[in-house]
């Protein structure tokens, strides 16, 4: 008997999602890679977390798959791209990786309805609404960088915006409280 809940489409999709998602934890791995370099230890751990709730997402899209009875494909995950040139550059690709993100959430979004499979829909809402978060958080990136100077911020300020990123509590709660044995 065939227990597959899961067009092949559909499939193919959330699994391309799914090496989505791990590209995404190694891109937040990488800049969180060149924020330690450059002494940016705090900066550094806050993109290391958000790294690790990249890959609980892959987690999420890989068991969802396995739960409706299909076979999730992984991919290869190319090399994230150039390091940021800096902590602008950094948290503007970290936004624009977001949006991308988003939009991509989105398509699979519309595929679901498209073939009014309602319960991976309804899976994909969860996506949606941590899209909201997870863009609020790179916004939130950029505005406090713009706050202690952008370009121009002193060394003070980079210093205490570092320290505060350290400590920070990530703002994407549902996302925090995933992990690769509950997500």
């Amino acid at each position: 008997m065939n227990t597959k809940r899961l067009s092949p489409a559909m499939e193919k999709a959330l699994s391309d999602q799914m090496n989505v998602e791990d590209l995404q934890s190694h891109v937040y791995l990488s800049y969180g890679i060149w924020a330690t370099d450059k002494g940016y230890q705090g900066i550094g751990s806050f993109l290391f977390r958000h790294a690790q709730e990249e890959r609980n997402h892959a987690i999420k899209f890989m068991r969802y798959i396995l739960d409706r009875g299909g076979k999730p494909s992984i991919g290869a995950i190319p090399k994230p791209g150039a390091d940021p040139k800096n902590l602008t550059d950094c948290f503007n690709k970290v936004f624009k990786h977001e949006v991308d993100n988003t939009t991509a959430i989105y398509k699979l979004v519309d595929l679901a309805f498209d073939e009014k499979d309602w319960a991976t829909w309804n899976f994909l809402q969860w996506f949606v609404k941590e899209q909201i978060e997870e863009e609020t958080l790179a916004m939130n990136l950029i505005d406090q960088l713009q706050i202690a100077g952008g370009e121009k911020a002193s060394d003070e300020s980079l210093f205490n915006l570092d320290k505060t990123l350290q400590s920070a509590p990530d703002d994407a709660e549902d996302a925090r409280n995933a992990t690769a044995e509950n997500p």
